[in-house]
């Protein structure tokens, strides 16, 4: 069965390309699913994910709810296959990294593609180990959408 990607725009300040999106997740999910690290992450059995772009308001009550943090956050991934994008840090982080707003959320996919294949981020070392992975299927799924 093939693998399956919804993207969701659920906020109205800012736009994003969701035909990219999608296009740059199913080509960053073969090196995510192939990078599990661990032999149960939700990737190898998952046959489908969903991705909501929120505005800043709802995801900081996502964040909140779910993780005692009521702040704002770029990204937000849950086991059962769905990734939550805030709008607003995705923008503001485009600017201080100098990308696109597609592009930011596109890594931002990666980033929670990476978290269902059991990858960590809450350590220093394990958070420098992620984002040097992200960035490298980024850049070859980007090579290819």
């Amino acid at each position: 069965m093939p693998f399956a990607l919804e993207i969701y725009n659920r906020q109205r300040g800012l736009r994003f390309d969701r035909g990219f999106l999608v296009r740059m997740g199913l080509a960053a999910y073969p090196a995510c699913r192939a990078a599990a690290a661990e032999p149960d992450a939700p990737l190898r059995t998952l046959t489908g994910v969903e991705v909501s772009i929120l505005s800043d308001r709802r995801i900081g009550q996502v964040h909140a709810e779910f993780f005692g943090n009521p702040a704002p956050t770029d990204v937000i991934t849950f086991h059962h296959g769905e990734i939550i994008l805030g709008a607003g840090i995705v923008r503001e982080n485009a600017v201080r990294f100098r990308r696109q707003p597609d592009d930011e959320a596109a890594l931002c996919l990666v980033h929670g593609l990476l978290h269902l294949a059991g990858w960590r981020d809450d350590t220093p070392g394990a958070a420098k180990k992620m984002a040097d992975r992200q960035e490298q299927i980024f850049k070859s799924a980007r090579a290819v959408v």
